[in-house]
């Protein structure tokens, strides 16, 4: 995943005082830090540094999306119903549950999609079918998870 900007998450720190000088990468995802400096001393000047800052940048962030794409095309341990993003979901109110099944997926990043699908209405095997297919079309229409 290249960036488009080539000084995405890149930082010049220059402290004469301290005798730092370089360049800083500073990410994060899913409330995870990564950082690391790299100096111009130890890549003989700025323009070095830099370049190695980018390249362990770019790396950085295609080891992050692989890592994302494979956690969100896994199926969870957790998940009973067997189809990934399709779950069975009971809601109690007032003393009264209701039962569902329901389909989520993100039609693009930050965004979340649900449809749900009552069981007293459908039936506990229509109801997964409806979600199923529901669940189908909208990562069709989005073109991704």
């Amino acid at each position: 995943m290249a960036s488009s900007d080539d000084n995405y998450a890149l930082a010049r720190i220059d402290l004469p005082g301290a005798s730092t000088h370089g360049w800083q990468v500073r990410l994060q995802r899913r409330g995870v830090k990564y950082a690391k400096f790299f100096g111009d001393r130890v890549y003989g000047g700025p323009t070095r540094s830099l370049s190695v800052a980018r390249q362990w940048r770019e790396q950085l962030l295609r080891e992050l999306e692989e890592s994302e794409q494979a956690r969100i095309c896994a199926r969870s341990p957790r998940n009973r119903s067997g189809v990934v993003g399709v779950s069975k979901v009971t809601v109690t109110t007032n003393g009264s549950s209701y039962e569902f099944w329901q389909a989520t997926w993100s039609p693009s990043p930050g965004r979340r999609r649900c449809v749900k699908f009552s069981i007293r209405r459908y039936g506990d095997r229509e109801a997964f079918r409806l979600a199923v297919i529901a669940r189908e079309d909208g990562v069709g229409e989005s073109g991704g998870d």
